[in-house]
């Protein structure tokens, strides 16, 4: 037993509440549990209690020990001034003058405490897989909602981190946002740092020259150092020598990465497709912010490197002739990760419910993503119908299932108790709002 499954078991009820009474013989009625408190303070807020013949209102306290409130020095905090009940799992003991004491060993399921226990212990992929194996699970909007909204306030938190870095500028945040996801897992970071160093006001003033473009994002990843194989490296050389000189560039610190990747997401090649999504684009973040239609967003990124890069994955190195457009699965990757996210965020942001739902609704029309993740589920029988069941799965996993938050999953109260799952408030994290007030 721990005080968070203690905490559990009080605030849903989970314990025999027949003849329940203190340890000095009173009747105990509970009218209302109380809100289960994360915040300092006493455990539950707002309780209704009956104890013999007089109703109570106020907070209760829990603790494995009775003696635990004398070890947490709980008569000298202010914040405990108010407790009308202190319940435990064991008495050892110590007693409260003015507090009655309510001992709930013996009142709780032996099978859900092993159950949890089970799970605590599994050094499984997912702790409580074994219940899913048997017993299934129906699907759950309400909190397949509340993962999926929790994904984005999360990755919205990190844009409104970088807002604050580009002094509250929409449109430089979604570059840098972009160009991370264009360096595909391996070169998130040093993407992120060459858009960093490379902000829009610099790019804007070559986005009609490919080549100087090209140019700016090779070199400053660092592939345009030491001797050139062909005509066009050498033109690309050129054209960095001169810019870096000009703009008195650096090449990021953090170096790409080509090992163990494949040809088609080699860095040189997604820094030529980000090249021309640029030149083909205009104010990006402002027209994706306002276009309704997910088709049209998909054809914004549905770009072809440049003609040198139909026969080459890297400078100077000649391979067979491929048009080298960006896939789908890339496309959907981006609008995924980087536009959907960035159109919540400016939603919540400001306020414009439309974009927050019209970020869900989008994700309701991509594909379900293939990845190790969601296969772990549905080898469990969960079906995936869109990309917002393989979002909130890869949530649920993160954030729940390898942290082992059982008690926190819709999931695993289902499954503690084999009642409904717990249907979830969505809210804002109380994190991002400190944020917002930042920028």
């Amino acid at each position: 037993m721990n005080e968070k499954l203690l905490q559990f078991i009080w605030a849903f009820g989970y314990f025999n509440k027949q003849q329940l009474c203190t340890s000095g013989g009173e009747m105990i009625k509970i009218i209302n549990a109380g809100e289960w408190n994360t915040n300092q303070g006493p455990d539950f807020t707002g309780a209704r209690l009956k104890i013999g013949n007089t109703d109570w209102a106020g907070n209760v306290e829990l603790h494995i020990l009775s003696s635990d409130w004398k070890t947490h020095h709980h008569s000298d905090d202010n914040n405990y001034r108010n407790v009308i009940l202190h319940v435990v799992w064991d008495d050892d003991g110590f007693q409260l003058k003015d507090v009655p004491l309510l001992e709930l060993k013996g009142r709780v399921s032996g099978l859900l405490i092993d159950r949890y226990q089970t799970w605590m212990n599994n050094m499984a992929h997912i702790p409580c897989e074994q219940e899913w194996i048997k017993h299934g699970w129906q699907r759950n909007e309400d909190w397949l909602q509340y993962l999926i909204r929790e994904r984005l306030m999360e990755k919205a938190a990190q844009f409104y981190e970088s807002l604050k870095k580009t002094g509250n500028h929409w449109g430089e945040s979604f570059w840098r946002m972009l160009a991370k996801n264009f360096g595909y897992k391996i070169n998130t970071d040093a993407f992120e740092s060459i858009a960093v160093s490379l902000p829009l006001t610099l790019i804007g003033r070559h986005k009609n020259q490919i080549h100087q473009l090209e140019a700016l994002l090779l070199g400053q990843a660092g592939l345009l150092q030491g001797r050139m194989k062909d005509a066009y490296s050498k033109l690309l050389q050129r054209e960095y020598n001169f810019l870096k000189t000009k703009y008195h560039l650096k090449p990021v610190s953090i170096p790409v990465q080509f090992l163990r990747m494949r040809p088609q997401n080699f860095p040189s090649l997604r820094l030529a497709q980000l090249a021309i999504l640029i030149q083909s684009s205009a104010h990006l973040f402002s027209v994706l912010k306002d276009e309704t239609d997910l088709t049209v967003l998909k054809n914004m990124f549905r770009v072809t490197a440049n003609d040198y890069w139909h026969q080459h994955y890297r400078l100077g190195e000649e391979s067979a002739f491929r048009e080298k457009m960006l896939g789908e699965t890339m496309i959907e990757s981006i609008l995924i990760n980087t536009v959907i996210p960035a159109v919540y965020a400016y939603g919540n942001y400001h306020k414009e419910q439309v974009l927050v739902d019209r970020s869900l609704q989008w994700l309701t029309e991509i594909h379900a993503e293939k990845n190790s993740i969601v296969s772990i589920y549905e080898r469990l029988g969960f079906d995936s119908l869109h990309s917002l069941d393989t979002q909130a799965l890869q949530q649920l996993k993160k954030s729940y299932c390898n942290q082992k938050r059982c008690l926190d999953c819709a999931i695993g109260h289902s499954f503690l108790n084999g009642s409904p799952a717990i249907k979830k408030t969505i809210s804002e994290p109380e994190v991002t709002k400190s944020w917002l007030d930042e920028i």
